[in-house]
């Protein structure tokens, strides 16, 4: 099996945007030198590797290592490739590599979604992405003219997955890893699904063609009726990842076998996981993937970066904006040039000081940089914010008897992902006003007054609800929401700018693996992670949460009874009365670290 058209068409997009963007060192034949290698791996299979070695620079050199399932080229010695990142990696001569994984490009064998990582001992030829990696390392500090014998790791995305399993069992050159925005786990939070509930337009770009929409998604996917349609229509194919999906609803021993944070074990080198808290792709996976290689490698240098960004934005130049969003600076660049290159230098060249934090984050809202020596940072107090009658919110717990909001969600009617004519997935939906869905009747909506100071939310946000349905299934969509006041300026005025928002579909509230249904008109308790935020809520600005049960067609829509959804037909699909309870004994609330002001 070749590579799919989904890793190659997103991969393409992406390195075209970042083209278009001016955004990669000149690796020209007037600076560097062409090779290609055919590098054998332990089992015979040989994987294509280019590598660029500059001219006229002497001394010894390190490696930066990219592996890539959508193509290393361009391929043939005459012909370069452009590579991102600081100028300085090429004023400094570093040399760049860039292989194609098995079953990719002009790689043998065969090519594996996220192959699994496989457990030890290991027989002499079994192999996973970390053994590929080994052997590769292993060729190129003993092949590769004019190296010093270390080698940096890094990717983006699909990339950044394979960057992350390259760190696990470590070959001894291997000094420095990047993960950005890894692909990490498909079921829980990362690309197609976000705590067991699927990302609809991610998903149904996962097959040889796109459905044509014809540019109205919400009115098409409305039209086609359950996903069984869409299957039928559009996704007949045997080797889709739609297939994949729709044959492990559950998080299963394929969903499972393929999550990286719990394999990332065994690692001998510094990693710095880079993420941005706009990514409407991977932003689970930077940040699990990080916590989960500093707990799991006790001693090893391990950095997290997060920026104002959409996904792979870091790549790019500038940075100053989002949308919306002036961010007051070029954060890109500054991440280039001031993060990205002095930590591969200071392990491919230097001693290994890095003189860089745990932790460097960009805080929105006050639009600066921050450094802490761990992140979540210590200082932030966990701090609970209650709904309250009156659709308020505040910090002192209700002291309420039988006290409820209700709403009627009507899988007919779906609340849209966004405001206006949805023409596809956009990756400014995570910044978007939500004055949209404030006046809707099947959205419910709390705020605080005013601010009178500085509010700054820093870690992951726990959704502590206690909900119940008239229905055996729901799905929980909570939005953490920056309202500006009405005098600020231009387009931001009145704004209800989203900062956080997550799904959770109601029968995995127990188990992912193992889902229960909702007992009807039943009080239950339904906790669940949206990912880490933060942000400051500037003084005069208020905080909003809004719950709603759809959020279409960025996610699917649930029949709102217990059943396998991706077999369910059009008849199955049901209205549901959705209570959000707000009393004394189940007091609905949000949980997040708060800091104090500075």
């Amino acid at each position: 099996m070749k590579i799919t058209p989904l890793i190659l068409r997103l991969a393409m997009l992406f390195a075209l945007a970042l083209c278009l963007a001016g955004a990669h060192a000149q690796t020209q034949p007037e600076r560097y030198t062409k090779y290609e290698y055919s590098i054998p791996m332990r089992d015979g299979i040989r994987l294509y590797t280019a590598v660029y070695v500059p001219k006229n620079r002497p001394g010894k050199h390190p490696i930066l290592l990219e592996r890539t399932g959508s193509g290393a080229g361009p391929y043939g010695p005459d012909k370069y490739r452009r590579h991102r990142g600081s100028p300085k990696f090429v004023e400094n001569g570093y040399i760049f590599a860039d292989q194609d994984v098995r079953g990719a490009g002009h790689s043998e064998g065969v090519f594996v979604h996220v192959r699994p990582q496989l457990l030890n001992p290991l027989k002499p030829q079994d192999i996973d992405e970390s053994t590929d990696a080994y052997d590769t390392i292993d060729y190129l500090v003993k092949s590769v003219p004019g190296n010093n014998g270390r080698v940096g790791l890094w990717g983006i995305s699909y990339r950044g997955f394979y960057a992350a399993a390259g760190a696990i069992h470590s070959h001894p050159a291997l000094r420095a890893v990047s993960p950005q925005a890894p692909v990490s786990d498909w079921f829980l939070g990362d690309d197609f699904r976000h705590n067991g509930a699927l990302f609809l337009m991610d998903a149904a770009r996962s097959g040889s063609k796109d459905p044509d929409t014809g540019g109205d998604p919400y009115k098409f996917f409305l039209e086609r009726g359950a996903l069984s349609a869409l299957t039928n229509d559009y996704f007949k194919e045997t080797t889709s990842l739609w297939k994949d999906l729709m044959e492990h609803g559950v998080y299963d021993e394929y969903w499972q076998a393929r999550s990286l944070p719990r394999n990332m074990r065994n690692i001998h080198c510094a990693v710095m996981t880079v993420g941005g808290w706009f990514d409407a792709e991977d932003l689970w996976g930077a940040l699990h993937t990080a916590t989960a290689t500093a707990a799991q490698n006790k001693g090893i240098p391990a950095m997290l970066v997060m920026g104002p960004w959409s996904h792979g934005m870091w790549a790019g130049p500038g940075g100053d904006r989002l949308g919306d969003q002036d961010f007051g600076q070029p954060t890109s660049t500054y991440f280039q040039n001031e993060i990205e290159f002095p930590f591969f230098d200071a392990f491919l060249r230097g001693s290994g000081k890095r003189g860089l934090p745990a932790a460097q984050v960009f805080e929105t809202g006050a639009n600066r940089w921050r450094a802490f020596s761990q992140w979540p940072p210590r200082e932030a107090k966990p701090t609970d914010f209650y709904l309250l009658p009156g659709k308020a919110i505040g910090t002192t717990p209700p002291t309420e008897g039988d006290a409820y909001d209700a709403y009627v969600s009507d899988p007919a009617s779906p609340v849209p992902y966004q405001g206006g004519v949805i023409r596809g997935r956009t990756d400014e939906y995570m910044i978007d006003d939500q004055r949209f869905a404030a006046a809707r009747s099947d959205v419910l909506t709390y705020q605080t007054a005013p601010l009178a100071s500085n509010l700054t939310l820093a870690g992951p946000i726990t959704a502590d609800l206690y909900v119940s349905a008239s229905t055996t299934d729901a799905d929980f969509v909570v939005k953490v929401i920056d309202v500006f006041p009405g005098d600020a300026p231009g387009k931001l005025a009145g704004c209800q700018m989203l900062a956080r928002a997550e799904v959770l579909r109601a029968k995995f509230r127990n188990s992912y693996s193992n889902p229960t249904p909702l007992t009807p008109l039943l009080t239950e308790h339904a906790a669940y992670d949206l990912p880490d935020i933060f942000h400051t809520f500037r003084k005069g600005h208020r905080l909003m949460v809004q719950i709603q049960s759809s959020w279409f067609p960025l996610v699917d829509r649930n029949p709102q009874q217990f059943m396998d959804i991706y077999t369910a037909k059009a008849k199955d699909f049901q209205t549901a009365t959705i209570h959000i309870h707000r009393s004394a004994a189940a007091a609905s609330h949000l949980r997040v670290g708060v800091l104090p002001s500075k």
